[in-house]
């Protein structure tokens, strides 16, 4: 059976594989059941009436005291027959949402009343009160909408169908997009399943279309990351026209870690993030030196975390949408966005992290997302199974990568331009130490060759001239990166690098050029302009850990407290 051709209810498609079913659909006790329904409405409900459709934005929960609630997925293919699937029901003591509740963002499923009843209606806004102050409601809500959202992803329940080739770049791109952020979709290869050429016959578009992502009845052919955001609806609940207390520019775990304690403590915090939540930090396989993590956590599991903690204290983040310019000439100062407005901030924290630094290879934007990559994520690592693997870099990313990708590889070869002892932590360099790894210090990528995809890697020894060729079809480069700062146009002070100079690294003549208006020195992480300050990657003379990372996020804040009281 095609993704087109989805049955009627042959059962609820939840397997209840990630958690025990009573965490994922917990059944309140009474005197839980009667905390919660004080925060709504008590509304009867009749057979076949539709609380919520499929696509609209989630503005309610609701709390079942009778009867029974379906909730169904509709058809996502355009031609498609007109049929829908059961994911689950809901019987008195139990309550509907998952994470589209928490950032208002639309439902992916149509919520209709199987047996009729009566519900509690609770509102958004009442919801997130009750998250925000009732710590064992918030426990028992927050872990089942996780969870439900973990099902919908590893059970493919969503709105969207991906249709495209691991040949294509763009495929890699959109689904890599969709991943981080966290939403689920249904993906058809071109290349493996064998109804897709009629599918794609059926939708009208061709191979130089590809990839090909549909929603709603919606063909969307190679669309942008901002494009797929924008038909999702990933903003459209977020007002942008408000003046907001903090603004964070980028959400690496520096970034949310500014929009949790901040938004905890009362502030109203709205965050920008290009991408998706979680920086270089979020597409890690694992960081195992991570405090309180004894058996390591991955970076998509620690971002997604941070980023659910951050709505559950009312942070929102504005996703696929790019920071162009900073007027910082006063307060409240403006940032403009790639799509023309603008967000007006009290202050401002600079998140953006750093950028992938690229190896000076003639052909290399040639074969990125067709074999060089710059993250080594489950859906790369799927690409290497049992082929040869290089992997470039030095420091801890390169490590937990080659770690990661010894698991599906035939064999890995890590190339250091230096020593690995120089910036590697000792643990990751023990790692190395494995069968099907080969480490080779001093070691750089002088050619990369292929025709639509990488087949060859050339490298040689910068000490002894040694040339080693590779039959080679995946290349991971973690190399570093370079500040992400040339959108800031000279509002602040950078350093030699790029990087921006904060509270003790400004001279003199960096707050003079800057015309600093007052009479106190700047604050910690407080940039050469008042009330904007800078942490995490992008800030001169970080420690490039995610740890220090979210401690200068959490440490920004209270400096912001100080700026507002001023």
């Amino acid at each position: 059976m095609t993704v087109a051709e989805a049955a009627p209810f042959e059962g609820p498609l939840f397997s209840t594989q990630t958690a025990p079913q009573e965490r994922i659909f917990p059944k309140l006790s009474s005197e839980r059941f009667e905390r919660l329904a004080a925060r709504g409405r008590l509304r009867p409900v009749a057979a076949g009436e539709v609380l919520l459709e499929a696509g609209v934005p989630v503005t309610h929960l609701f709390l079942v005291k009778s009867g029974k609630l379906d909730v169904v997925r509709p058809t996502v293919m355009p031609g498609a027959e007109r049929a829908e699937r059961l994911v689950t029901s809901f019987e008195p003591g139990q309550f509907t949402g998952e994470a589209s509740l928490l950032t208002g963002r639309r439902g992916l499923g149509r919520i209709r009343v199987a047996e009729p009843g009566e519900v509690f209606e609770i509102d958004r806004e009442d919801l997130l009160s009750v998250i925000q102050t009732d710590s064992d409601l918030s426990e028992i809500l927050m872990r089942a909408f996780i969870l439900r959202r973990v099902e919908l992803i590893a059970q493919r329940v969503g709105d969207v169908v991906v249709i495209g080739s691991i040949h294509c770049v763009g495929t890699l791109r959109v689904k890599e997009f969709l991943n981080r952020n966290g939403h689920p979709y249904n993906y058809v290869d071109l290349d493996e399943d064998p109804g897709s050429q009629e599918m794609i016959d059926r939708l009208g578009v061709g191979v130089d279309d590809v990839p090909v992502v549909v929603c709603r009845g919606r063909v969307l052919k190679n669309p942008t990351n901002q494009q797929i955001a924008e038909y999702l609806g990933f903003n459209e609940s977020i007002d942008q026209t408000q003046v907001r207390d903090l603004v964070v520019v980028g959400a690496g775990p520096a970034g949310l870690a500014a929009a949790v304690y901040g938004s905890s403590e009362g502030l109203d915090v709205l965050v920008l993030e290009t991408t998706a939540p979680g920086g270089q930090a979020g597409s890690s396989s694992k960081i195992e030196n991570y405090l309180g993590f004894p058996t390591g956590i991955s970076g998509a599991a620690l971002a997604g975390r941070a980023y659910s903690q951050a709505q559950k204290f009312g942070a929102q983040v504005i996703i696929g949408k790019k920071a162009k310019k900073l007027a910082c000439a006063h307060a409240p100062y403006e940032i403009e966005v790639d799509d023309g407005t603008r967000v007006t901030a009290k202050t401002v924290i600079l998140a953006t992290g750093a950028q992938y630094r690229k190896i000076a290879v003639e052909n290399l934007p040639r074969f990125e997302g067709a074999g060089v990559y710059y993250a080594a994520s489950p859906m790369e690592a799927e690409l290497s199974r049992d082929q040869k693997v290089v992997v470039v870099g030095g420091g801890n990313s390169a490590g937990q990568a080659a770690v990661f990708l010894a698991d599906y590889a035939q064999h890995l070869y890590v190339l250091c331009r230096g020593d690995f002892a120089r910036s590697m932590s000792k643990y990751l360099i023990r790692r190395l130490d494995h069968a099907k790894i080969t480490k080779k210090e001093h070691t750089e990528i002088i050619a990369l060759e292929g025709g639509d995809h990488l087949e060859r890697v050339t490298f040689r020894n910068n000490r002894t001239g040694e040339v080693t060729h590779c039959d080679c079809r995946n290349v991971f480069l973690m190399t570093g990166a370079d500040p992400s700062t040339d959108w800031l146009d000279g509002c602040v002070s950078l350093d030699d690098k790029g990087f921006i100079k904060t509270g003790p690294a400004l001279s003199a003549d960096d707050l003079a050029g800057a015309g600093w208006p007052l009479e106190r020195d700047p604050h910690l992480l407080e940039t050469s302009r008042p009330g904007v300050f800078a942490v995490g990657d992008v800030r001169a003379g970080n420690i490039k850990r995610v740890a220090s990372a979210v401690g200068e996020g959490s440490i920004a804040v209270s400096f912001v407290h100080q700026v507002l009281n001023e």
